[in-house]
């Protein structure tokens, strides 16, 4: 059964309708190749605390984005109808979210992740019917939250990542997951269609740890000052 989100997802629904690839990364999606996948972008609310996004951690195992904060999602199987069905199978079979607590309301662009050569269809979802959730498989995923809009937006806990290779980017530090990356580049610009997002210093810099470095850095924590890069 469709449940009608609540009112703070009409900006952000409102801005979805126009949206291109180019609103999310500076990469352009190949117009063929590249592994078909999909991540599940699911918005909640607790009493009182409002809006949040379930984020899981992967495991630190991993061959690819270890130890990297994500969305839900993973690669489509012959039997997925569509991005929406491998959203909801992946995000099953990692945290065994319920998908009949789901409800689907938009499917964002397709993105390319050159590092994986996956092609990604991020679905966005209203989670109606919230439920505990958890690792179903602590090889693959080593944690699971769910992130309070307030705080990813917060300007004490923005700053953008500096990759070895030199790439840099925007990422969030809350709850000690260090959020950057494709997650934090799609989180980055739906925190803007929805309204949500603050003014925050994108001089401030920090150098992206190895994996598995613990706690997440702070904002504060070696930064350094560079020109905004938008």
């Amino acid at each position: 059964m469709t449940r009608r989100p609540p009112d703070w997802f009409n900006p952000l629904l409102g801005r979805l309708g126009s949206a291109r690839a180019e609103d999310f990364t500076r990469l352009s999606t190949p117009e063929s190749g590249g592994r078909e996948s999909a991540v599940l972008v699911l918005l909640g609310e607790e009493p009182g605390a409002g809006p949040d996004v379930l984020v899981l951690q992967r495991a630190a195992t991993l061959r690819n984005h270890a130890g990297q904060p994500a969305f839900p999602g993973g690669a489509a199987d012959p039997e997925d109808a569509d991005a929406r069905a491998t959203a909801l199978r992946e995000a099953n079979e990692e945290v065994d979210l319920d998908p009949a607590s789901v409800t689907v309301l938009a499917e964002l662009p397709k993105l390319w992740i050159p590092v994986s050569d996956f092609v990604v269809t991020p679905v966005l979802a209203w989670w109606h019917d919230p439920h505990p959730v958890h690792p179903r498989e602590p090889a693959e995923v080593a944690h699971v939250a769910r992130l309070p809009v307030a705080e990813l937006v917060d300007p004490a806990n923005r700053m953008r990542v500096r990759h070895p290779s030199g790439w840099i980017g925007p990422a969030f530090s809350v709850r000690g997951m260090l959020v950057w990356g494709f997650t934090a580049g799609v989180l980055n610009t739906l925190l803007e269609m929805g309204g949500w997002a603050q003014p925050w210093p994108r001089s401030r810099v920090v150098e992206l740890p190895p994996p598995g470095a613990a706690p997440a850095p702070s904002a504060g924590t070696d930064a350094v000052d560079e020109s905004p890069v938008r």
